[in-house]
C-alpha cells in the first residue's frame, strides 16, 4: 500500500493504562482497520478493569501543541476525539482545530462522562464548554443513552424506546453536529423473544434517521466499547466510506469484538476484542456471506430477490401458470438439490458435517412433498410433474451445481448451492414481514409461509453456519481463492435469476 492510499486517523483522548479504553483501544482499533493512527493525549488515567482511581491532566496547551504538530506534518482524514475532562482542554482542542478546517471535516466525538465500570470521566463544568466549544465543530456525535441523558440535562432513565431515541437525537443535532450516532447499548429491546439493540444514526441536514439492528451481546467485557466505536467509525470516514455506512461498518466491528471478547483480562469488566480482524483473511471484519453479497456486481442480488417473479408472488398477480410451471420445475430441481447435499455429506470428513448434509437432504424430501401438496391444489398431479421435461434454464442450474461439488471441494459446491438456500430465506422473510404482501385472497401466500416458517430458517442458519466454518478453513488468507468461491456464488446467482425468467417464458 503506498503512501498516498494509506488513510490517516488522529485519536485525541485519554491513556487508558489498561490498555482496554483510551488511546490504547483506538490505536488498536485503527491499526486493525488498516488505518494509520496519530495520537493526541488529554489526560493520563491510573485505571484497570475494576475501574478508575486517578485522572491528571495534560496541560491545555501542550495537548493543542500535539495537535498542530501532527496536523502541519502528517495531517488526517478523520479525527476521533474522546476524553476531555477539562473546559481548559476542550476549548484547546476547539481552537486548534479550527485552524485545520480541511483535516478537521471529519470530527468523531465520544463525549465520555462515565466509563464501563462506572467511573465518573468528565468533570461538571466541562460539559458546558463541550456544548458551546466542540460540539458546533463535530462531524458526528456519538452518546450512548445515559450521556444523550446528561447533554440534553434530562433524568437518569428517561430515554426508553426507540421513539425517546429518535426525539433525543434531532435534539442533539441542535448542538451542531451533522450527525448523530446515537447507541442503544445501554436500552436492549425485546424482538421476537430476542434481546437486541438498536443504534440511531441522525442526519440533520436531510432530517432522516437510519435503524441499525443487531443482537444483543450478554457478556460483562464490554470495557472500552464507546472508545472503539467511535475509533472505528473514524477510520471508516478516513477510507471514504458514507456516513451511513461508515457507522454500520462500525458497529459491525464494535460487535464483533464484543462476542469474541477477551475473558482472561482482569477481573472486573474485561475489553473487548480488538485483534479479531487480525487474521487478515480476505474478507475481514464481516462474514463471508456478507462478504460475498458485496462481491456481487451492484444490483445483482436485487435482481434475484427482488425480481418481478417474486413480487408477482408477493401481491398475488403472478399468472398461475407461470406459477404451476415453476412448481414444477422446482420439484425436479429439488431432486438435484438432494443429490447434491448427499454429495456434500459424501465430501465431508466429519460426522458431524455427514450428519448437517444428511438432514438437509431429509429436508429437502419433505419440501418436495410440500411441492407436491401444492400442486395437487391447481390440479396438479404428481404424474403431471414427473412427466414435465426438464427446462435447459433449470439443468443448466443443476448440472453448475453438481459440476462445482464434483470437481471442486466442499466449498466449492456449498457456495454454489448458497444463493438458493440465503436466497429463499430472505425471501420468505421479507414478503411474510412486508405490511404490502397480499395475504387474503392471495394463492401464493402458501408458499410464502412455507419460507418464512421456523424450520425453513433454522435450516438457513445452520447451513450459513456450515459455509462460514468451510471458510474459515478452506480461504483462510487466500485472497485468490476468495475471489474463485465469489465468481461460483455470482454464477448461481445469476442462473437462480434466469430460474424466475423460465416461470416468465414457460421453457
Amino acid at each position: 500500500m503506498t503512501k498516498e492510499a494509506l488513510p490517516k486517523a488522529m485519536t485525541i483522548a485519554g491513556s487508558d493504562s489498561g490498555g482496554g479504553a483510551g488511546i490504547q483501544a483506538d490505536i488498536k482499533t485503527l491499526t486493525s482497520l488498516h488505518v494509520y493512527a496519530t495520537s493526541v493525549i488529554t489526560s493520563v488515567t491510573s485505571q484497570n478493569t475494576m475501574g478508575v482511581d486517578g485522572i491528571h491532566d495534560i496541560p491545555a496547551e501542550f495537548v493543542g501543541k500535539q495537535i498542530r504538530a501532527v496536523l502541519n506534518d502528517i495531517g488526517s482524514d478523520a479525527i476521533k476525539i474522546g476524553m476531555l475532562s477539562s473546559a481548559a482542554i476542550i476549548k484547546e482542542v476547539a481552537n486548534s482545530l479550527s485552524s485545520f478546517p480541511e483535516e478537521s471535516r471529519n470530527v468523531v466525538v465520544d463525549p465520555v462522562m462515565i466509563s464501563t465500570s462506572g467511573s465518573s470521566l468528565l468533570a461538571a463544568d466541562a460539559i458546558q464548554a463541550l456544548v458551546n466549544h466542540l460540539l458546533p465543530i463535530t462531524y458526528i456525535l456519538t452518546p450512548n443513552v445515559p450521556e444523550a441523558e446528561v447533554l440534553l440535562d434530562l433524568a437518569p432513565g428517561s430515554i426508553k424506546s426507540v421513539k425517546d431515541m429518535h426525539e433525543a437525537a434531532s435534539k442533539l443535532a441542535k448542538f451542531g453536529p451533522k450527525f448523530i450516532l446515537l447507541k442503544g447499548g445501554h436500552l436492549p429491546l425485546k424482538v421476537n423473544d430476542k434481546e437486541q439493540v438498536v443504534d440511531i444514526v441522525y442526519n440533520s441536514l436531510d432530517g432522516s434517521f437510519h435503524e441499525i439492528t443487531s443482537d444483543y451481546v450478554n457478556t460483562k467485557n464490554t470495557h472500552g466499547t464507546g472508545c472503539t466505536l467511535s475509533a472505528a467509525l473514524a477510520g471508516e470516514l478516513a477510507k471514504g466510506v458514507s456516513v451511513e455506512i461508515a457507522c454500520e461498518n462500525a458497529i459491525r466491528y464494535v460487535k464483533t469484538a464484543i462476542a469474541q471478547s477477551l475473558d482472561n483480562i482482569g477481573n472486573g469488566n474485561g475489553p473487548i476484542n480488538h485483534f479479531h480482524p487480525l487474521k487478515w483473511s480476505p474478507y475481514q471484519g464481516k462474514s463471508f456471506v456478507t462478504a460475498c453479497k458485496e462481491s456481487l456486481p451492484k444490483g445483482l442480488w436485487s435482481d434475484f430477490i427482488d425480481h418481478p417473479f417474486v413480487r408477482g408472488i408477493a401481491d398475488g398477480t403472478l399468472p398461475i401458470e407461470s406459477f404451476t410451471y415453476y412448481l414444477k420445475q422446482d420439484y425436479l430441481y429439488l431432486q438435484h438439490y438432494a443429490r447434491a447435499a448427499s454429495l456434500a455429506a459424501y465430501k465431508s470428513n466429519t460426522m458431524n458435517t455427514i450428519g448437517l448434509n444428511a438432514a438437509i437432504v431429509l429436508h429437502i424430501t419433505k419440501e418436495s412433498h410440500l411441492h407436491l401438496e401444492y400442486c395437487a391444489k391447481f390440479g396438479i398431479s404428481k404424474e403431471d410433474v414427473l412427466a414435465t421435461p426438464e427446462s435447459v434454464f433449470n439443468a443448466a442450474y443443476t448440472r453448475f451445481v453438481l459440476d462445482k461439488g464434483a470437481s471442486g471441494d466442499l466449498l466449492d459446491l456449498k457456495a454454489a448451492m448458497l444463493p438458493c438456500l440465503l436466497g429463499y430465506g430472505e425471501i420468505g422473510l421479507k414478503l411474510f414481514n412486508d405490511p404490502a404482501t397480499k395475504r387474503d385472497g392471495n394463492p401464493y401466500w402458501d408458499w410464502i409461509c412455507q419460507y418464512a416458517a421456523e424450520d425453513y430458517q433454522e435450516a438457513v442458519t445452520t447451513g450459513l453456519a456450515e459455509i462460514e466454518a468451510l471458510a474459515d478453513d478452506l480461504i483462510s488468507t487466500s485472497t485468490a481463492r476468495f475471489k474463485d468461491v465469489c465468481k461460483t456464488f455470482e454464477q448461481a446467482t445469476r442462473l437462480e435469476i434466469m430460474f424466475w425468467e423460465m416461470g416468465f417464458r414457460l421453457c
